[in-house]
């Protein structure tokens, strides 16, 4: 996927001598959560939607609330991961980019991203979720990949999915036949195992020898 194929420019970037009103009507036209804020190809920030519905002048500039600008952007470079934390950080559906000599070149809608991300082969491909933990110091990505690959698993992507003080969890999309092998050589490397899956055999071993331990106790 290249995301930068849904760069948009069908919202015009406001200017500073733009009313108020200009403002408010396009935010009622296009129901976004912010306007981009332009001179001369310089991105100056975002104007929310929320702060505008506290201003009673509608014939007044933006200049006159050039306070209220946001400054949030992203660039030509970025990924659909990192796009979509600066869309959750701001809580916005619109993000402007730039290019390499930092110029504003359109913007980002969260439906679009949404929709190419949802597209990919890390959701779409049939798979297994597997989720492990271990602390974060003797963590490694490398690791993790390798013990899939040598189980005859094919990792399609994984993340960070918790961080606590010094344990991480890390979420794994995996596709092979049997996941029975890799969550085993996962606890040979001293990863516990936090998702919980059908037909575990190590966790069906466990709970067979604590039932086991409970009858002799009871006799």
């Amino acid at each position: 996927m290249n995301i930068t194929d849904y760069i948009q420019n069908e919202i015009q970037p406001l200017r500073l001598n733009n009313s108020v009103k200009k403002a408010k009507n396009l935010f009622d036209t296009f129901l976004v959560t912010h306007l981009a804020v332009v001179e001369k190809k310089v991105m100056l920030g975002c104007f929310s939607r929320d702060d505008f519905e506290s201003i009673e002048n509608d014939a007044s500039e933006l200049v006159q609330h050039r306070h209220l600008l946001n400054s949030f952007f992203t660039d030509e470079k970025t990924s659909a991961v990192a796009l979509l934390k600066i869309f959750s950080e701001h809580d916005t559906t619109i993000v402007p980019v730039l290019n390499t000599a930092k110029e504003y070149i359109g913007y980002y809608e969260l439906s679009d991203v949404l929709e190419a991300f949802c597209t990919q082969p890390f959701l779409l491909e049939k798979s297994e979720t597997l989720i492990i933990e271990n602390s974060e110091s003797t963590c490694s990505m490398s690791e993790i990949a390798q013990i899939v690959e040598s189980n005859n698993g094919k990792l399609l992507g994984m993340f960070i999915s918790k961080k606590e003080q010094d344990l991480v969890q890390i979420t794994l999309k995996i596709s092979v036949e049997d996941l029975q092998e890799i969550m085993h050589t996962c606890r040979r490397y001293n990863y516990t195992i936090i998702s919980m899956h059908e037909n575990d055999l190590y966790e069906e071993d466990l709970k067979s020898r604590a039932d086991y331990l409970q009858k002799y106790l009871e006799i």
